[in-house]
């Protein structure tokens, strides 16, 4: 089986997956993946449900470890071993279910496990400058006040929290799993422009999306996944949506306009 990479000129990945293998007891979930994901890039990690890219996201997070292959941060070799790994090297996943407290606003949100400590009471002022000096880079203005509970925003509003959340501790790398699932239409706006200033900002961020509206408005890259195999991954511009979902559901596609996105052969 070939796997196909098309990388691009003068840009070296930050994340690079090689050969990644994984196996759940007698069940293979990944099959020598391939990925590159590079600093200032957005790139959408698509597939029908089944396809992988959870487990995929899992291990790059430190939540799974690889049976076999080879991840390497910045050009070393590195080993990923949890969360706390992952944090440590700059990246972090925001999971679709958010992660968030309800009953705390937004400063003791995007702190929280991480508190400011001084002379052993919390430190609220450094820790509300800190949140509203993140937020202000997001450009995230519609909430009421970083005091504001949680669980007194909207979808959209929720959703820059978490984001915020995860590139305030100096990340570099930002998986988003389904980041506009559920949200109306002036809220996933809301949610694509702040992917696009990550972007702009100068991080890598992986999207994990069924939207394809989505996927095609911010996506740089756009890497498909089918059974386990990543079968095509190529600049989003050498795909269409016929082609696209003729990769996601048979891993293949009769295409040619992809010259770089072309089906993995084999077995």
């Amino acid at each position: 089986m070939s796997e196909v990479t098309t990388a691009v000129a003068g840009a070296e990945a930050l994340l690079t997956v090689r050969d990644l293998d994984k196996h759940f007891g007698p069940v293979q979930a990944l099959y020598k993946v391939h990925l590159d994901l590079r600093a200032g890039e957005i790139t959408a990690l698509c597939g029908d449900n089944g396809a992988g890219k959870s487990v995929l996201t899992r291990c790059i997070s430190g939540i799974h470890p690889p049976d076999h292959g080879q991840i390497s941060w910045e050009g070393k070799p590195v080993h990923i071993r949890s969360a706390r790994d992952a944090s440590r090297l700059g990246i972090e996943t925001v999971y679709q279910d958010l992660a968030l407290a309800d009953n705390l606003d937004i400063v003791q949100n995007m702190f929280l496990g991480r508190e400011i400590v001084r002379r052993r009471l919390l430190d609220e002022d450094s820790m509300e400058r800190a949140a509203s000096k993140t937020l202000a880079g997001l450009r995230v203005t519609t909430v009421r006040s970083i005091r504001q509970p949680v669980a007194s925003l909207s979808g959209g509003q929720r959703q820059s929290v978490a984001v915020a959340k995860a590139v305030m501790w100096n990340s570099k790398l930002v998986i988003l799993d389904e980041p506009t699932a559920a949200l109306g239409v002036n809220q996933t706006r809301q949610v694509l422009d702040l992917v696009r200033r990550l972007r702009d900002n100068g991080l890598a961020v992986m999207l994990i999306s069924h939207n394809l509206n989505d996927v095609f408005e911010v996506a740089d890259r756009i890497a498909v996944m089918h059974l386990g195999r990543m079968v095509a991954e190529a600049n989003a511009s050498e795909f269409n949506r016929q082609s696209l979902v003729e990769y996601m559901t048979t891993g293949a596609s009769s295409q040619t306009t992809a010259a770089g996105a072309t089906a993995a052969q084999g077995s």
